[in-house]
């Protein structure tokens, strides 16, 4: 069932875009490609960077009573917001999750896009999207949520790839076997006490914890010494080629 599915898009949620937006771009060689008005109505703002195909994506509530300002305060401020996942037949998706009791929490549709989101509850750990662009199978192709023209901001100079996302779960084993049965996807074993769900263009972790959280994002940069340092100077700490960043701890590799 998973193998039409790209991960797509990852949102991360902060109480203000500022500075994490400009540290991401600063520390990754990213461009923002587009701030999206139709989040407007749920009381948020955002602001998109495109990685090479992948989107990663800040979100910060301007208002209270969103459903991001609740994550943040339950989170403390803690962990990614959302796993977007384009493929062929959202609705699809979203009823297949429905009969595992997961519910839809939201259905997004500005033709040609349309987006089916889950309930973060039932997925636990994060939301779930699924969506589709019609007359868009080029990867590269058009995708509404990025603007009108995203492509033009692609910088792969200092990033080459957002190569995935890690969830932790006390039970991460749990969490990956239920992400896997809501994608239609294999979980195999990564390690000790970690899982994997493998997809075309990235991969899913699940890895031991106290909370049930997407804590990580792994990048792929061209020069892991110089993007450390550049964020160092930006005033990060690092640890073991990561360092945090808009809740999430981003992971490097070369």
């Amino acid at each position: 069932m998973a193998g039409d599915m790209r991960l797509r898009q990852v949102c991360l949620v902060a109480p203000h875009l500022e500075p994490v937006v400009s540290d991401l771009a600063a520390i990754f060689g990213l461009d923002v490609c587009y701030r999206d008005p139709h989040v407007g109505k749920y009381g948020l703002e955002n602001a998109l960077l495109p990685v090479d195909t992948t989107l990663l994506e800040v979100v910060a509530p301007f208002q209270d009573g969103t459903a991001a300002g609740r994550f943040l305060q339950r989170t403390g401020n803690r962990g990614g917001y959302m796993a977007i996942f384009a493929c062929d037949d959202p609705d699809e998706r979203g009823r297949h999750a429905g009969a595992l009791g997961v519910r839809t929490a939201n259905v997004i549709d500005h033709p040609p896009y349309h987006g089916v989101q889950l309930h973060p509850r039932d997925c636990r750990a994060a939301f779930i999207e699924f969506n589709h662009t019609q007359g868009s199978d080029d990867i590269r192709g058009p995708y509404p949520p990025a603007g009108p023209d995203w492509q033009a901001s692609v910088r792969t100079d200092v990033t080459l790839a957002l190569l995935g996302v890690e969830l932790q779960s006390p039970d991460p084993e749990g969490l990956a076997r239920h992400w896997g049965a809501i994608i239609g996807a294999p979980v195999s074993v990564a390690g000790n006490s970690e899982f994997e769900i493998v997809l075309v263009n990235g991969r899913i972790r699940f890895v031991k914890g106290p909370d049930e959280l997407m804590t990580g994002v792994m990048m792929q940069v061209r020069d892991v010494d110089a993007v450390l340092t550049t964020a160092m100077v930006r005033g990060h700490a690092v640890e073991n080629n990561a360092f945090l960043l808009g809740g999430v701890v981003f992971r490097l590799t070369s």
